[in-house]
């Protein structure tokens, strides 16, 4: 008998599936984007909710003002107090690691040692060489990449590649010597140093039994998986960074953070209450950091400030992401003007407009480069979040 069954594909038939394909795709993208923009994802940013453990909070909040308090401390009497900051930026190792296990903490603190000293010596060395103000912004970028698959490859967990990519944000103005390279270089893997040995000594106070949701399993994601999240970062950090060079502002590397902090949300509505949160918690501490250098305070008074906000930030930044922006961008301005003084009070001014410009842009780009997979589980969960109220 002739077989009577349609052709297996014609022509046009493709063309109508991918049109559907495609207007299913768009539809998809303009629902996820109405509810990001929606009251209830405002709400939802708002909300405060208690850390795994406030415990661990404490004890993390100390080593990290211990640390670097003791870096700032002994790089100011000693023969090099023009480093200061620099080791600073090595002790923010502590801030990693909260919740793991004792010999893994100490990994942990360890590697992130490394890769913060890598954050300095790499754009340094390149800025020595002769790399223009842009080229910078593209090394910037491509450092927030890269440091986002070591976080990823080695675990590392919370807070991720924003502390590398501020490191590296510090040292983009230029270099004058080889001499300049190594002091700098030297200078945080002492920090990093203090940081470790910080950890080591008093880490017997943490607690380990603690369930932590989304922590870090130990399993690698597949690579193509880390390197897909690194090409989104790295192209969010350099539209953020270039957008704002672009402008004659003098930090890009603020937007640069901004987007990479954002974007390292794991999902669409982690990375709009992200996004929320940093723009909210940044005016406010950019208010606060203004009120302290309109006052023109002495080294001390400083390193006081933070080692102040340093603590308070890893105590209540569990509770809601704002809470800790308004203390921490105090704590990173002022160790900003400690690494490189600012030269002009503009400062906290260009902090709020970068860090808008970043986070603004690191939602946007999220939205454009989400998966399918991504909407839909945006998607289903908000319908979920509406079937309970």
């Amino acid at each position: 008998m002739p077989d009577h069954k349609p052709a297996a594909s014609t022509s046009p038939a493709p063309a109508r599936g991918g049109r559907r394909v495609r207007a299913r795709v768009k539809n998809s993208r303009r629902r996820s984007a109405r509810h990001l923009l929606s009251l209830a994802q405002l709400q939802e940013s708002m909300k405060v909710a208690a850390p795994p453990s406030l415990q661990n909070a404490m004890i993390a909040g100390l080593q990290a003002a211990l640390a670097v308090l003791l870096a700032l401390g002994s790089m100011h009497v000693s023969p090099w107090p023009e480093l200061v900051g620099f080791p600073a930026l090595g002790a923010l190792a502590a801030l990693f690691g909260r919740y793991a296990s004792f010999e893994r903490r100490r990994r942990i603190v360890f590697i992130c040692g490394i890769l913060l000293t890598l954050g300095v010596l790499l754009p340094s060395l390149i800025s020595y060489a002769g790399a223009t103000p842009a080229m910078m912004v593209l090394v910037l970028a491509l450092c927030a990449g890269a440091s986002t698959i070591a976080v990823s490859h080695w675990s590392l967990g919370g807070p991720g590649a924003v502390i590398i990519v501020f490191a590296v944000g510090a040292v983009l103005g230029p270099v004058d010597s080889l001499h300049t390279v190594a002091a700098r270089t030297l200078a945080t893997i002492w920090g990093a140093a203090l940081a470790w040995l910080v950890c080591m000594l008093t880490d017997r106070w943490r607690s380990q039994d603690v369930s932590v949701p989304g922590a870090p399993s130990g399993r690698k994601p597949p690579f193509r998986h880390q390197l897909i999240a690194a090409c989104r970062i790295t192209v969010g950090a350099a539209l953020a960074a270039l957008v704002t060079h672009a402008a004659g502002w003098q930090y890009p590397a603020w937007a640069a953070i901004g987007a990479t902090a954002v974007m390292q949300g794991g999902h669409l509505h982690i990375t709009m209450n992200r996004s929320l949160q940093r723009m909210a918690g940044t005016v406010v501490g950019a208010c606060i950091v203004w009120a302290i250098l309109a006052q023109n305070p002495s080294f001390w008074t400083m390193v006081t400030a933070i080692v102040l906000f340093q603590f308070i930030t890893e105590l209540i930044i569990g509770f809601n992401y704002a809470l800790g922006q308004i203390t921490v961008t105090p704590m990173a301005l002022l160790m900003t003007h400690l690494v490189a003084p600012a030269a002009n009070s503009n400062l906290p001014v260009e902090r709020v407009i970068d860090t808008i410009v970043g986070a603004a842009l690191g939602i946007v780009l999220a939205l454009i480069f989400s998966s399918a997979d991504d909407r839909a589980y945006f998607l289903r969960r908000q319908k979920k979040l509406r079937a309970r109220r």
